[in-house]
């Protein structure tokens, strides 16, 4: 019987009876005793069940995926994949699992990296096993446990639905870890796990591991945002501080500055409570809050902030560590061409590192945020100015956060922080096992309130919120494994469907209360005398005429006058009406409008439960009618089946896999070169900046990739008359504005002639290079024939220099 178990369950069915004796062995393994909230999810694991842990950043999460690989290494075959949202923490979390049990049982798939895909400990993004999924991968054959880290990117609107199609379409056999930060609807998600994988713990921890001190620098002071819990105040805002931002930002009564500050030469300005960076470096080494992260919101500001820090003179290393930071960016940044290495501003960067400074933002090359981290971890570089993105997953923890402002530019225009955001930014603050307590310092600046910073930083949680929406890709694929009825069933599973629902309870339920009500009301305006309600609604009627006759004075005569017939004729209509003899004619028109106001709210909840119930399927029927309609799904004899066609498009992934798809089928790109199909890929992936617009046509590349732009243009402009019609959103337009730098790239054209020509950073250039990798890798095992080949030697075209570098393969 135990050999029809998965192996999960027969690590649970041999367990002991008493108590958790491969827990235990865990813990003697461990240099710290575990949490409470880590012994509670690591026994739901051996107890074979799948658990969602929600704790701060920073609280120990992974100890509950390294449990969990453990009890899979105790079996001969059992595997685990662990997924994570982002390819630099999966290349963080392989190095960390071959310390731990070698290279020979490790293996990483990121898409653009392929080491040891058969191992028993597999390291991927999320987006690789959802393939894996749809392909119906070998490599799942003993499938023990899958982690999810930083599964709260279930909500991210671009890549959230990878996470829910995972969750989906795993085998039921197989043990989730969902690892998340502290969401306020936890149980909430949890039940949906409940639902879709059978039995899950839910563990929430709200306790940091490292307490979090709060303050707010005012000029040379460091003020505490609340007042001491020692006075049983933990969360009052501190009066002083309320004080000091009544009189922007000066210090109550005769106190002066510091004596570090006096010290140092630095009298501050009498008009502003800010101090400019190099300052305040000096203030957080004067007081031993180093190392620190500072989030400045911008590339632009983080790169600016280290130039002048430089300039100041600040030197924060030691002869001895200025050494060593220099072997490692060496032995890092090796395979960088010198030429290369000038262009990327190698020199410029190695001297703020050896200075203990540094920048941390997407700009930045692969290499240089690998030297930063590594260095910061460390603790050789003191300080990083960095944008939000540092605190998405990456082990690089503070003993301080500074945070220069409360607010961001989203794109548009510049909002405040949410209190996610914070919570992320914030988790970073307080090393586990070195810092007794963390700090947060808040930079002030004029018009600062804080008894706004406060509620910010109380709040702790968010809320977790689905972006799930059925795609092409995953429909066709879907149908060819269920059917399409089957497939309706499963996408009503997702977590989209399980909160729409779950709303649409409590809408029902409160339309239930109001009927009754309206019932009530119905009963309270009824007159012996006639149908009051009909009455009630002239009355309305004419209300609603008189308004618009007062906002009428600039309408001509005639319109004035019929106006004046609408009136009299209501008037006289209502007067012979039979209740409008009624001795309780004004009592009864009370409870009218009540009865009233409150159907209309009640007509707008019951449309609301109609948009809802069935929106995830809804949108799936309208994706199957473009997919019918272009003949990538048939229907034969009543049963909807995958064309020939649906087999390309089940193997494209991206957010215009179908584009692709028709321009595969009506051979668009046939006559294109390898840079040529380099910038076309380019053309598909890249999302121009704000307010970009396309190049003229003259300065894109000539030859075939002009009329190959063309026809997938007129391409593009046909699907998205087809999804408007079947009312689907439809998608951008394509961008051109990076394809003559990656059509040059493509023909082997030096760095900083590309650099020149895109007008981004490196980093920016890197990144979309691996996109399109990504989809020229995809490309080249699906096209055929001439347009395979050219697909492969544009992926060796593209991935070359800066752009093929990699940290771990």
């Amino acid at each position: 019987m135990t050999d029809q178990l998965s192996p999960a369950e027969r690590f649970a069915a041999s367990r002991s009876r008493v108590g958790h004796p491969r827990l235990e062995d865990f813990r003697r393994e461990q240099s710290f005793d575990l949490d409470p909230f880590q012994r509670e999810a690591c026994a739901s694991l051996e107890d074979g069940r799948s658990v969602l842990v929600a704790a701060p950043t920073g609280a120990g999460k992974t100890v509950v995926a390294a449990f969990a690989v453990a009890l899979a290494m105790r079996h001969p075959t059992a595997k685990v994949f662990y997924t994570t949202p982002m390819k630099a923490l999966s290349n963080q979390k392989y190095q960390e699992f071959v310390d731990d049990y070698g290279t020979d049982a490790v293996g990483l798939l990121t898409g653009d990296t392929n080491v040891n895909a058969g191992a028993r400990v597999v390291v991927m993004t999320t987006e690789v096993l959802r393939n894996m999924l749809y392909a119906d991968s070998d490599l799942l054959a003993d499938l023990a446990y899958v982690v999810m880290d930083e599964v709260h990117y279930l909500a991210d609107r671009f890549r959230g639905a990878v996470w829910e199609e995972v969750i989906i379409h795993l085998p039921a056999e197989v043990r989730l870890v969902s690892l998340s930060a502290t969401v306020s609807n936890a149980e909430e998600f949890g039940d949906w796990l409940q639902a879709v994988r059978g039995d899950t713990d839910v563990v929430v921890s709200e306790s940091r591991p490292v307490p979090l001190e709060q303050h707010v620098l005012v000029r040379q002071r460091l003020v505490d945002l609340f007042e001491s819990a020692s006075r049983g105040a933990a969360n009052k805002v501190n009066p002083e501080l309320v004080q000091m931002a009544r009189v922007g930002g000066r210090p109550s009564g005769s106190r002066q500055f510091g004596d570090r500050g006096r010290r140092h030469g630095r009298g501050g300005r009498p008009d502003s409570g800010r101090l400019d960076r190099p300052e305040v470096i000096r203030l957080l080494d004067d007081r031993n809050l180093l190392p620190a992260i500072a989030f400045v919101f911008s590339r632009a500001g983080c790169d600016q902030a280290v130039s002048q820090v430089l300039r100041s003179g600040i030197r924060l290393t030691e002869a001895h560590e200025r050494e060593e930071i220099r072997r490692v960016a060496e032995e890092r940044c090796r395979t960088i061409a010198d030429e290369d290495l000038a262009v990327l501003g190698y020199w410029e960067w190695l001297e703020g590192l050896q200075r203990g400074v540094a920048a941390h933002h997407a700009g930045l090359i692969p290499a240089f945020k690998e030297v930063v981290e590594e260095l910061f971890q460390r603790k050789l570089v003191k300080v990083v100015f960095a944008t939000e993105t540092l605190a998405l997953g990456i082990n690089m923890p503070a003993r301080t956060v500074v945070l220069e402002r409360l607010e961001k530019f989203n794109g548009e225009a510049r909002v405040p922080i949410t209190p996610g955001e914070y919570t992320q930014l914030t988790g970073r603050a307080g090393r586990r096992g070195i810092d007794v307590e963390g700090h947060c310092v808040i930079q002030w600046r004029d018009g600062l309130d804080p008894q706004a910073v406060a509620a910010l930083a109380s709040r702790r949680s968010y809320p977790l919120n689905s972006s799930f929406r059925p795609t092409y890709n995953m429909a066709v694929n879907l149908v060819a494994q269920f059917g399409r009825e089957r497939t309706r069933e499963i996408l009503e599973s997702s977590f989209a469907q399980f909160q729409a629902d779950r709303a649409v309870v409590d809408l029902a339920r409160t339309v239930r209360k109001q009927e009754e009500s309206l019932a009530g009301y119905e009963r309270a305006m009824q007159c012996h005398l006639g149908d009051f309600a009909e009455y009630a609604a002239l009355r309305r009627e004419l209300s609603d005429l008189e308004r618009k006759g007062a906002k009428a004075s600039s309408q001509s005569a005639a319109a004035r006058e019929r106006r004046a017939h609408e009136l009299a004729d209501v008037r006289r209509r209502m007067k012979q009406h039979p209740c409008h003899g009624c001795a309780e004619r004004e009592q009864h028109a009370r409870w009218a409008e009540r009865w009233w106001r409150l159907k209309r709210e009640t007509d707008a909840l019951t449309r609301q439960i109609h948009t809802r119930t069935g929106a995830v399927a809804t949108v799936f029927d309208r994706v199957g009618d473009v997919l019918l309609e272009l003949g990538y799904l048939a229907d034969r004899g009543g049963e909807i089946v995958p064309t020939q066609h649906a087999h390309v498009l089940g193997r494209i992934y991206g957010e215009r896999d179908l584009l692709v798809a028709e321009c595969l089928r009506r051979g668009a790109w046939r006559e294109l070169d390898v840079p040529g199909l380099a910038a076309m890929a380019c053309a598909i992936v890249y999302e121009p900046r704000r307010d970009e617009q396309n190049p003229s046509e003259r300065y894109l590349p000539r030859g075939a990739f002009r009329g190959a732009l063309q026809k997938t243009e007129e391409l593009w402009a046909r699907l998205d008359d087809v999804e408007r019609s079947h009312r689907l959103p439809g998608s951008e337009p394509l961008a051109t504005g990076l394809c003559v730098a990656m059509f040059e790239w493509a023909s082997g054209r030096s760095l900083a002639s590309v650099l020149t020509e895109a007008d981004l950073p490196a980093g920016d250039f890197v990144r979309w290079s691996k996109q399109v990798i990504d989809l020229l890798d995809q490309l080249s095992g699906v096209a055929t024939g001439t347009l395979a080949i050219v697909a492969r030697d544009a992926l060796v075209a593209v991935r070359r220099g800066i752009v093929a570098y990699s940290g771990v393969a």
